[in-house]
């Protein structure tokens, strides 16, 4: 658990410590080393590198390469609001089909029943909106170093405490006999 919050969280404090000593463009190249880096260790300990950071680290790399090619900070800042918005887009999209798509993701270690699963991918997709239009506001209303600091001090915590948010769900819509839902029926 703390290796994978290591790699989740390692480039973006690269990012943001890069930036507070020497500005947003040698921060940007830290960031595309260190999310490979990320990668890398990710796949030699565990084999496999899941979706998320995957499609994560190409737009770090596509949009941090064309921030330092044309020296232009806005694709990097671009990249959260692009990302969040695709994610979003592939859950709304697997929610149209009647297919959660979080259920293939996370199937191995959470266990709904299947409206469960479309509440919970609903939730994540408004949730990634929500991510996507506040980057938008706080990267067009503030400061460059003000954005760095609400990547790392502003959109974690909140999407922490959004996935803890969803402990009550997950409770609600354990499969009956699994041990989340006895948890529940034995507190009530």
């Amino acid at each position: 658990m703390l290796v994978k919050l290591a790699l989740d969280l390692g480039p973006l404090i690269v990012f943001f410590v890069v930036n507070s000593l020497y500005g947003i463009f040698p921060a940007t190249a830290a960031f595309m080393v260190a999310i490979g880096a990320s990668l890398a260790i990710s796949w030699v300990i565990h084999r496999e590198i899941a979706p998320m950071p995957l499609i994560t680290a190409v737009f770090v790399l596509i949009f941090g390469g064309l921030t330092l090619y044309l020296d232009n900070e806005l694709f990097i800042k671009l990249k959260p609001t692009i990302v969040n918005l695709l994610f979003a887009a592939i859950l709304f999209g697997g929610l149209l089909v009647k297919r959660p798509l979080l259920q293939p993701l996370l199937h191995s270690v959470i266990q709904l029943e299947e409206q469960g699963w479309r509440i919970l991918t609903l939730r994540w997709a408004l949730f990634f909106v929500f991510l996507a239009l506040a980057n938008e506001v706080v990267w067009r209303y503030f400061s460059t170093d003000f954005w760095v600091s609400f990547k790392l001090f502003g959109v974690m915590p909140m999407t922490v405490l959004f996935g803890m948010a969803q402990v009550g769900l997950l409770k609600r819509y354990a499969p009956a006999g699994d041990e989340l839902s006895h948890q529940t029926d034995m507190q009530s």
